[in-house]
């Protein structure tokens, strides 16, 4: 009996039906893994070794300089109100709004307005008569409509024709000497000027008559300024030669003989040339120059050549 309990048992064919306890000996999972799978995971593995060199390292693309990319203007969230910038309100203005904004800050500032007259460019014989055109039109359209009495119609277009007057005597010392040196050019003024005095209205009343008779005073005074000064500089010829003295004669013609200043004037300086200083104005453009006599070879007559 007791041989039996000591002899050694031989081993079940079923262990696990009589050991619950005892575990099975732990097996690899690695002889359990599929063989796609792992050719999957050796793949995965040389790809992510080639990925672990980043493109930036890459020498190529290092010495290759990328262009920076255009910023975007950000805008303000923010919608508020606020004035044009100059630029944008100087385009607003139309000419005669710049010009009283621009005397405006003159009159504010004096030596801003003595730049401008420094700065600004000598208006010319042309500009300074578009200008009394602007002031005869304003003067014209001035005029009321159907018959109306002289009184009424003075009263109605006074305000620019003293406007138109002024604009005269303002414009003319500018192209008389010394401050034009030009005769030609004074000249030119002038008769533009003196055909402006001639589109003055006529009144039948007296006192409104005033405004005419002073302003051929005036412009015939300025005619006898340039011809004293021209003939000073020996510029006789300039006159006779450029037809002056026959446009001032037809000048004094339209106005009714009011520019005797300037033809008195226009006679003295060309009688050393012609017909002498005792010719009438009415014969001054009949009056031959030296050159007139040389060229028709009947020169011979004496030459005045001083006061005597």
């Amino acid at each position: 009996m007791m041989n039996v309990l000591l002899s050694p048992q031989p081993p079940s064919p079923f262990p696990h039906q009589h050991d619950h306890n005892r575990r099975s000996p732990s097996r690899s999972m690695a002889s359990f893994q599929n063989p796609v799978s792992a050719n999957r995971k050796r793949k995965a593995e040389d790809d992510g070794d080639e990925m672990s060199v980043s493109p930036l390292s890459s020498p190529a693309i290092q010495s290759r300089q990328l262009a920076p990319r255009p910023t975007k203007k950000i805008r303000s969230n923010e919608l508020a109100g606020r004035p044009l910038s100059l630029p944008r309100l100087l385009e607003t203005l139309d000419v005669t709004q710049l010009r009283t904004v621009l005397q405006t800050i003159c009159e504010r500032q004096p030596e801003i307005g003595e730049e401008v007259v420094k700065s600004a460019p000598k208006p010319t014989v042309e500009c300074a008569l578009r200008v009394l055109k602007e002031y005869q039109d304003k003067l014209r359209d001035a005029f009321p409509y159907g018959e109306s009495s002289s009184d009424y119609t003075y009263y109605r277009v006074k305000q620019p024709l003293l406007a138109l007057i002024d604009a005269l005597a303002d414009f003319t010392p500018q192209y008389l000497p010394p401050n034009e040196t030009s005769a030609n050019v004074s000249l030119q003024f002038l008769d533009g000027a003196t055909k402006v005095v001639h589109s003055l209205p006529d009144w039948e009343s007296q006192s409104h008559r005033h405004h005419k008779e002073n302003t051929y005073d005036e412009i015939s005074r300025a005619w006898a300024l340039v011809i004293n000064e021209a003939s000073k500089k020996g510029a006789g010829f300039l006159l006779h030669s450029g037809g002056w003295d026959q446009t001032l004669a037809k000048h004094n013609q339209q106005s009714g003989g009011r520019l005797g200043a300037a033809i008195s004037s226009m006679s003295a300086h060309l009688g050393w040339v012609g017909g002498g200083p005792s010719s009438s104005a009415s014969n001054a453009p009949n009056q031959n120059s030296i050159l007139d006599q040389l060229m028709a070879g009947n020169y011979g007559s004496p030459v005045r050549v001083g006061p005597w």
